[in-house]
């Protein structure tokens, strides 16, 4: 027989009183478990010295609560005392310190090897304190003793989540467990768990998490979820309203609930059992119907079987959720047997061939008997009728279900688009990855492990700036944040792969939107490394001379420009040196120019020992060197430079033991004195140089005010400018463009030309800038434009053939906002295709404005107009902009193809500018060709179209039409 009887806890004498009532004191194996809804350890020290003492053989086992249980009835704040008598049954108990462990597993393992035998038939176990992780525990008892039922549940504190207790006859501990082992061949054990839940919304996953704490979900604080999900009042009433929403965890493929037993400070949770990162969690809802129907449907299999005690452990999320049933179920039970049991934190669900489950949102019991023998009973036919708020809850219940089936619906859409983003992101070819706010991967393609030889298990959820060189970090977290304030980046980087191998890669870096706010980046790239190789090989060939090493032209224009910038800034002075060796023409003639470059690198390297530190040298072509001074710049110091550079130049130069003299030319320009822009600073030195030259050379002369009486004249033409085309001053000619492949005119180039009445001819050298930079280049440029437009097209209708013509472009003409008006305006009066048209833009015209450049350039393709790059090779920065530029045609500009010759460095620039519009799949026109020997160089480097003296001089329009049939080559 297992009886039990129950009472209430008064005081001592009304204890003494129902003990000696019911004769306990006679009874050896008396299992008494008190439940205590009061947490004041006096008052428990008071009912644990009464037991002790009234009945000093009896097992006690004991906690606090979160509400209790007695004669199927509901309590609260009582301490309620259950006495259950054992005829066949011994009990064994043991009561373990978690501070005494290492951890709760090996606790488990102590508590199972101390209470299991062979005739173990069930464990009741009560676990007080979040330290004790009770998962843990319960694997450990598992580890020892699989086959063993446990029962029980967590101790509670009326909500509080604060400290509970658990005791027995001796002590009472705040972190720990206490436990009974029922032994009988004898007995009989039923156990049953009944929960249910519902799953809700998207899974998450658990990015960083220790123990039973948990720090981010999704890489986000989980109160930030928690409050984005379930609201303020919500979080308010965390951690007891954390019952009835806990969070659901797949445990041996089964959902498990986690709850809240604790906010952290700082946005984290403790939850009521340990959790391993990567783990997905869900929020979940206690499913009422099902619960309801499961737990009567066992009501009635319970009524059919030998029961005499029933030990219930429910959770206190039912006393709240649905405390109507919960009173109802507890009196059903009652009437099948005496029921005593309280509300946990947490319960345990014993499983078959699986360790016992913390639980919650559960109705566990315990039933025994020790007979085979239904007890005669009033027939049990459990009917709850549902209550209207219970109603409405179900109601909900089904409105969060079908809502759940409509996000299903709409999640499989949103697969659809997400396998088109897939096919995108992991069949590009370049590679491609994510990162969060933070800066840590969140994705990578096939790409990215091809290129750089990490998986993405290696790298997702490292930082990005672990896989890039130290000092390159500033400069990548600069990119990032203005990446992430929505500016697209872009930026080149070298970058180590796994095999160490270190490559130059091109990247563009752009912001991840979701909800109207930044959650991350894209990053985009491509290996460059063989492009850069490629580009520093032309950038060599365009900044340096081949012959001497030293600076070209092009170079020297860029550092003074930037040497410039800096005297601004700093106020100082600058000088630039014109060098140019007297009549060396004579060297070359005579003992060839092998010779005549074996004799001006001796006298580089008699110049170079003559310049002070921070002198910049350079060749500005032929025998003319550059010189740039920046330190200590001033009349006296630049004389005494340019006095011994002429003095080591004009020693004796030996070459196959014989002796020549050659003696310098310098002209010498001031900054800011004789001029504020490269431009000026370099044409008043050249000035300064020819002066020295012209009164015999091996001369110094410096910039005089009276060189600047050429600005009179300056202004006097500025003045017959503003009326030239008023007075139809202007006239073009065209100058012949041929194919070189078929040697036939294909077109021409439109040269303006200003016959002024008294002046007569003046060259565009002169008006042009004057027209640029008084803003009259805007009005001529247009009556060019309109001009060579209407003349191709009467030679269109006259049937010369369907010419092109090529009209240049000015700076200032070219950023004017309505230039594309100008040109379609142009095409309308004349009617001429736009596929006839080719508009020639100076490289510092396009990279003045380089992103309005490329908008203006693209309008013009798509009206049909051709674009052409003229001078190229003069500029310095178009290079890297080169492969971004919508453009037709090449020009390599005319101090390239003067020199050409097989045994001039010439030939290579030229080689180079022609394989590179090979690459770009542009056409290359060679400008400024005069010699035979020049053309067929040309042909033979595959150049497809010339025009020069050589082929014809630019000529008048009737001389054109006259000369069209002769001009072949």
């Amino acid at each position: 027989m297992v009886k039990t009887i129950s009472c209430l806890y008064e005081n001592d004498n009304q204890l003494n009183s129902f003990i000696d009532l019911h004769d306990l004191f006679e009874y050896p194996n008396l299992l008494v478990q008190v439940f205590s809804g009061i947490n004041d350890t006096r008052r428990l020290k008071e009912v644990q010295r009464t037991l002790s003492e009234s009945l000093p053989t009896s097992t006690i086992l004991g906690c606090t609560t979160a509400g209790e249980m007695m004669d199927g009835e509901l309590y609260e704040g009582q301490i309620v005392l259950n006495f259950t008598i054992f005829e066949k049954t011994e009990l064994n108990s043991v009561l373990l310190n978690q501070s005494f462990y290492k951890d709760s597993f090996e606790m488990g393992k102590q508590l199972a090897t101390s209470l299991s035998s062979y005739d173990t038939k069930a464990i009741i176990l009560f676990s007080a304190d979040e330290k004790v992780d009770v998962q843990l525990l319960l694997n450990g008892i598992y580890e020892v003793s699989p086959e063993l039922i446990i029962s029980g549940g967590v101790a509670g504190d009326y909500g509080q989540f604060e400290q509970s207790f658990v005791f027995n006859e001796t002590e009472i501990i705040s972190s720990g467990v206490v436990a009974v082992a029922l032994r009988s061949e004898q007995l009989q054990v039923r156990t049953y768990t009944n929960y249910k839940w519902h799953e809700i919304g998207q899974a998450f996953t658990v990015t960083k998490s220790k123990d039973n704490v948990i720090y981010s979900i999704d890489h986000r604080k989980p109160l930030q979820i928690i409050r984005h999900y379930l609201g303020d009042i919500f979080v308010e009433g965390l951690p007891l309203s954390g019952v009835e929403f806990p969070f659901l965890l797949e445990e041996n493929g089964e959902k498990i609930s986690i709850f809240i037993t604790k906010v952290l400070a700082n946005g984290a949770v403790e939850v009521n059992r340990s959790v391993i990162e990567g783990k997905k969690l869900t929020f979940s809802y206690a499913n009422l119907q099902g619960i309801i129907e499961d737990s009567l449907q066992e009501l009635k299999k319970l009524s059919k079987h030998p029961v005499e005690s029933i030990f219930i452990y429910n959770c206190m999320a039912r006393k709240r959720m649905i405390r109507p049933f919960t009173e109802y179920e507890l009196q059903t039970f009652n009437r099948i047997a005496p029921t005593c049991g309280f509300f946990c934190y947490g319960e345990f669900a014993t499983k078959t061939k699986a360790p016992t489950q913390l639980v919650g949102h559960t109705l566990t019991y315990l039933a025994l008997s020790e007979t085979y023998e239904v007890q005669n009973r009033t027939s049990i036919s459990p009917n709850f009728v549902v209550p209207e708020n219970m109603k409405v809850i179900d109601s909900l219940t089904h409105l969060m279900q079908a809502s759940q089936a409509d996000i299903r619906t709409l999640n499989e859409h949103l697969s659809v688009s997400e396998q088109y983003y897939r096919s995108l992101f992991d069949n590009n070819a370049d590679f491609v990855y994510s990162t969060d706010l933070q800066g840590n991967f969140t994705s990578t393609n096939p790409a990215f492990e091809a290129t750089f030889g990490y998986s993405q298990e290696e790298v997702l959820g490292k930082s990005a700036l672990k896989f890039i060189h130290q000092q390159d970090i500033p400069r990548v977290r600069m990119h990032f944040y203005r990446a992430l304030k929505g500016k697209e980046q872009y930026y080149n980087i070298e970058i180590q792969s796994k095999d160490k191998e270190v490559q130059l890669f091109q990247l563009k870096n752009i912001p991840i939107t979701v909800d109207g706010e930044r959650v991350g980046i894209y990053g985009i790239g491509r290996n460059i490394t063989e492009q850069k190789i490629i580009e520093d090989k032309i950038i060599q060939l365009a900044y340096f001379d081949q012959d001497t090493g030293l600076p070209n032209r092009l170079k020297l224009t860029e550092q003074l420009k930037e040497l410039i910038q800096r005297a601004k800034k700093k106020k100082r002075s600058l000088a630039v040196m014109f060098i140019d060796m007297d009549r060396f023409k004579l060297i070359n003639d005579s003992l060839g120019h092998y010779a005549g470059d074996l004799i001006l690198k001796d006298l580089i390297r008699r110049v170079r020992k003559s310049l002070p530190k921070g002198a910049f040298l350079g060749r500005f072509g032929g025998d003319k060197l550059s010189l740039l001074l920046s330190k200590d710049v001033s009349i006296e110091e630049v004389t005494k430079i340019a006095n011994n550079i002429l003095e080591k130049v004009s020693k004796p130069v030996f070459f196959e033991n014989q002796e020549f003299f050659v003696t310098a030319s310098i002209g010498v320009s001031m900054f800011p004195s004789d001029g504020l822009d490269e431009t000026t600073l370099l044409k008043n030195a050249d000035i300064s140089m020819n002066r020295s030259k012209n009164h015999g050379g091996n001369l110094l002369t410096f910039f005089s005010n009276e060189m600047n009486e050429q600005a009179l004249v300056r202004l006097e033409l500025e003045s017959y400018l503003r009326k030239a085309l008023q007075k139809n001053e202007f006239y073009l000619c065209y100058q012949p463009l041929i194919d070189l492949h078929t040697g036939a005119i294909y077109g021409s180039e439109a040269l303006i030309r200003w016959e002024h009445p008294l002046r007569g001819t003046v060259s565009p050298g002169e008006f042009i800038p004057l027209a640029e930079e008084t803003g009259l280049i805007n009005d001529i440029g247009s009556w060019v434009l309109r001009t060579a437009c209407r003349q191709t097209k009467e030679w269109h209708e006259r049937g010369l053939g369907e010419l092109t013509i090529s009209v240049n472009v000015s700076a200032y003409q070219f950023q004017q906002p309505g230039f594309i008006n100008d040109v379609k305006r142009a095409l309308a009066e004349s009617r001429l295709d736009p596929q006839y048209l080719t508009l020639e833009l100076t490289e510092s015209t396009m990279l003045r404005n380089i992103d309005h450049s490329i908008i203006t350039m693209k309008q013009l393709q798509v009206m049909g107009v051709k674009v052409s790059i003229d001078d190229f090779g003069t500029g310095y920065s178009s290079l890297s902009y080169l492969r971004s530029l919508p453009i037709n045609t090449l020009k390599i500009d005319r101090s390239f193809i003067n020199n050409l010759r097989l045994d001039t460095s010439d030939i290579a620039i030229v080689k180079a500018i022609i394989t590179m519009g090979h690459g770009l799949a542009v056409k290359v026109v060679a400008e400024g060709v005069e010699t035979k020997e020049q053309i067929e160089l040309l042909k033979e480097l595959k150049c497809h179209y010339a025009q020069g003296f050589y082929i014809q001089k630019p000529l008048k329009i009737a001389d054109f039409e006259r000369n069209f049939s002769k001009t072949v080559i």
